[in-house]
């Protein structure tokens, strides 16, 4: 049983229950909070700290490589692969406005995509004007054969520049994102896991772990690839991404974000060391997962990788292993959405929650 205490503070009636504290659910709550100061709001999330995919990401500023917006446009149409972009592109430019570089270690080195095969430069022309609208620029990608040889990459055939991207340090900008959440008065229950939801035609019963309970007037779903149990009706994959980080590389020549193969594959230098993920193409059954784990297979084809491409007669040791879930669907359009009388969701940011969540929070504060 609960105190008056606690009944009357932390578990009494909120306007707002957001589920889950990763990126989408911090921005959500910021977005609803600077319009809606009046509102109280809390986050419950069931880990200490977030998980899924923001903290346990690759640490990339990108809206899409060459190829993968080349992919998207046949398998989506125009209209729905440009406004997925935009969504990314003003992501990246709301981080920017909101905080200072240096707090999250953001750097604009560019985003580049290595090609093996010159099928995709015949698509150029027409997607550098497809995404002049985006971007502002003629060339948003362009062909820099030069750097192939500056950056090491010496068995790659084409090397194309997008200078609009970058990286961050994501846990200092999901860091800077909870300060500007207590600043806003913005609440959290951590730590508490959501088992079941009541809805009634007066407000909903938010039932948590250990037999508490918390009541709303509305509740918004941002829990990307763990909302299954919630959202039964959506189409949502979890896609685990896979990564390795090497120790210091001396003389290390890699610098900015890589892309490889339609972005299945992804790598950067953290410092002067290499940070690589992905390759779940090679395995998608067992990576369509929640759980947090490597594989001794994924993990020795991201080494063949990092031999083979990135650091190719080098040596190198490994530091660090991770993964991150993400959510996938049929197509990458995100779910933001009513899904009853009184809740929503902000699900399925296809391993773009970093540039998408800043978008994702204003849909939603424009929805409730």
């Amino acid at each position: 049983m609960i105190s008056i205490w606690e009944q009357e503070t932390f578990y009494r009636k909120r306007d707002i229950i957001i589920v889950g504290g990763g990126f989408s659910g911090l921005w959500t709550a910021i977005s609803i909070k600077e319009k809606f100061p009046e509102k109280s709001v809390v986050i419950i999330e069931r880990n200490a700290v977030p998980l899924g995919a923001s903290t346990r990401n690759a640490g990339f500023a990108c809206f899409g490589s060459l190829t993968e917006v080349i992919v998207d446009s046949q398998k989506m149409g125009w209209e729905k692969t440009l406004d997925l972009v935009r969504m990314r592109f003003e992501g990246l430019q709301k981080i920017r406005r909101y905080f200072k570089s240096e707090d999250i270690d953001f750097e604009l080195c560019g985003g580049y995509e290595i090609l093996n095969n010159d099928e995709p430069l015949l698509h150029l022309t027409e997607v550098n004007e497809k995404l002049k609208s985006v971007t502002g620029l003629q060339e948003t990608y362009s062909l820099q054969q030069d750097k192939i040889k500056e950056f090491g990459l010496g068995k790659s055939q084409f090397l194309i520049e997008n200078p609009c991207e970058g990286s961050l340090h994501s846990g200092k900008l999901l860091q800077k994102l909870l300060e500007k959440c207590y600043e806003l008065k913005i609440e959290f229950l951590l730590g508490c896991e959501v088992k079941n939801i009541e809805e009634t035609s007066d407000e909903l019963n938010i039932v948590l772990s250990d037999g508490l309970s918390i009541r709303a007037a509305q509740c918004i779903h941002c829990t990307n690839a763990f909302s299954s149990k919630f959202l039964e009706n959506e189409n949502i994959i979890p896609a685990r991404g896979q990564i390795l980080l090497t120790e210091p590389i001396e003389n290390l020549k890699l610098k900015g974000t890589f892309h490889y193969d339609e972005g299945f594959y992804y790598f950067r230098n953290l410092g002067n060391r290499v940070l690589l993920g992905g390759g779940r193409n090679q395995d998608f059954k067992t990576e369509e997962t929640t759980a947090f784990e490597t594989t001794e297979f994924l993990q020795n084809h991201l080494e063949n990788f990092l031999k083979e491409v990135i650091l190719p007669e080098q040596e190198y040791k490994i530091a660090l292993r991770w993964s991150g879930i993400m959510a996938m669907g049929a197509e990458k359009t995100p779910i933001v959405k009513q899904i009853t009388e009184k809740q929503f969701c902000a699900v399925r940011l296809s391993g773009m929650g970093v540039a998408m969540a800043p978008e994702i929070g204003e849909i939603m504060m424009k929805s409730i």
